[in-house]
C-alpha cells in the first residue's frame, strides 16, 4: 500500500497541476459570464467535522469557500465553521439535512450508522488508493451511487478532499501479535472500527479534536486519525509512542462536501458550476498538500522518539479476512450496500489488475 500510495499521489499531483491550469483559464470565462448577467448575492454557512488546528483537512473547506468567492466575484460566499462552532463534528450530515446550514465538509463514513454503504463514499478496509478512489467516484459512477444514498436524506455530495493512504494509529504499548488486540480500547471509526471489533478491540468513535485528551488520560489505549502531519498537530505522539502502519482501513479516503438538496436546486446554474469546480479543486489540492507535508512531519516525529512499527502479518491477515466477511454480511442484510459493493468490487478488480502491471511493478523495483 505504501508503494502504491507513492505512485498514486504523484499522478494525482500531476493531475492537480494540469487541473489548476484548466481552472485558471476557466476562471476568466466564468468571471466574464458572471459579469454579463445579473446574479443574486448568496450567503451560505458550512459546518465541518474538523478543528481549526488541522489546517490541511480543514483547509479543504477553506479552499471551497475561497474559490467560490473568487470565481463568483464575491456574489456567492460561504463561511466555514470548525467542529463544535455550530454542531459537533459528527453531526454535519444532520445539520445539512435539516437546513440548519446550507452545506458541510465531512467524511461520509461517519454516518454509516444511518446506512453502512456510506462507507464507500470515504474508504473501506483494504479498498481503493486515492487515485483509484478518484477514478471510481469521477469516472466509474461511484459518486452517482453515493448520491443515491444521500437523496434519502435530502442531500447531495461532492468529493472534496483526500488524505492519501493513512497510518495505522498510535499505541501506548507495542503489539505482540493478534492476541494483544483483545480488550484494547481504540479510537477508529466506520468499517475499520467494525473489523477491529471483530478482532477483539473495544472501539471508540471520537472527533479529531477530542482524540488527544482521551489518549493522554488513558480513556483509550490507541487512536488513529490520518497521517504524520495531522497526528503531529493533534499531539498524539506525546500520548503514545508506537506508530503503526499501514492504515489498511483507509488506503485512500475521500472527504465530502454536502449540500442541502432543496437549497441546491434554488442555486443559479452559474453558482452550481462554481461550487462543483471548487470542490474538485479542493479534492486535488488536499492530497497534494498532504503528500508534501507528511514526509517532513514523519522525520520530526521520529526525532521526537516515535517508533514506527509495521502491523504483524497475522493481524493483517485476520483484518483482511474479517473485512471480506463484513462485506459479505452487509451485502446480505442491506440492498444498498450490496448494489454499491458489487459495482465497486468489479471496478477494483479491473483497476488492480492494471495497477499491478503499470504501478506496482515500477514501485517494487524503484522503491526497494
Amino acid at each position: 500500500m505504501q508503494r502504491r500510495k507513492l505512485l498514486g499521489s504523484g499522478a494525482v499531483a500531476l493531475g492537480a497541476a494540469v487541473g489548476a491550469s484548466v481552472l485558471n483559464s476557466c476562471t476568466i470565462r466564468r468571471q466574464e459570464s458572471i459579469s454579463s448577467v445579473s446574479l443574486p448575492n448568496v450567503r451560505w454557512r458550512m459546518a465541518t467535522s474538523w478543528p481549526h488546528s488541522l489546517d490541511t483537512i480543514y483547509g479543504g473547506a477553506l479552499t471551497i469557500c475561497q474559490r467560490v468567492y473568487e470565481l463568483s466575484g464575491g456574489r456567492f460566499s460561504i463561511k466555514p465553521y470548525a467542529a463544535g462552532e455550530i454542531v459537533p463534528g459528527l453531526e454535519v450530515l444532520d445539520a445539512v439535512q435539516a437546513g440548519s446550514v446550507e452545506c458541510g465538509h465531512t467524511a461520509s463514513y461517519y454516518y454509516d450508522g444511518k446506512n453502512p454503504a456510506f462507507a464507500f463514499g470515504t474508504s473501506v478496509p483494504f479498498g481503493l488508493t486515492a487515485q483509484q478512489q478518484n477514478s471510481w467516484l469521477y469516472e466509474a459512477g461511484g459518486n452517482d451511487l453515493i448520491n443515491r444514498l444521500y437523496s434519502d436524506f435530502g442531500v447531495i455530495s461532492f468529493p472534496a478532499g483526500n488524505t492519501g493512504a493513512q497510518m495505522g494509529g498510535w499505541f501506548k504499548r507495542q503489539l505482540d501479535g493478534l492476541n494483544s488486540l483483545q480488550g484494547l480500547k481504540m479510537r477508529i471509526p466506520s468499517l475499520g472500527g467494525k473489523v477491529m471489533a471483530e478482532l477483539g478491540v473495544n472501539v471508540q468513535v471520537l472527533p479529531g479534536g477530542e482524540i488527544y485528551l482521551a489518549l493522554d488520560r488513558g480513556v483509550i489505549d490507541a487512536a488513529e486519525f490520518t497521517g504524520p502531519y495531522d497526528d503531529e498537530k493533534l499531539g498524539l505522539f506525546r500520548a503514545a509512542q508506537f506508530y503503526y502502519y499501514p492504515g489498511w482501513w483507509e488506503p485512500g479516503p475521500t472527504l465530502s462536501s454536502l449540500v442541502n438538496q432543496k437549497i441546491w436546486t434554488k442555486l443559479p446554474k452559474e453558482y452550481k458550476e462554481i461550487f462543483t469546480t471548487a470542490c474538485f479543486e479542493a479534492n486535488l489540492t488536499m492530497l497534494s498538500r498532504y503528500d508534501n507535508l507528511n514526509g517532513s512531519a514523519l522525520q520530526r516525529l521520529l526525532k521526537s522518539g516515535a517508533k514506527v512499527v509495521p502491523y504483524s502479518i497475522d493481524i493483517l491477515d485476520a483484518a483482511q479476512d474479517a473485512s471480506l466477511q463484513l462485506f459479505s454480511d452487509f451485502s446480505v442484510k442491506d440492498q444498498d450496500f450490496k448494489k454499491i459493493f458489487y459495482q465497486w468490487q468489479q471496478f477494483r478488480k479491473e483497476v488492480s489488475a492494471w495497477n499491478r502491471i503499470n504501478e506496482f511493478s515500477f514501485a517494487s523495483f524503484s522503491y526497494s
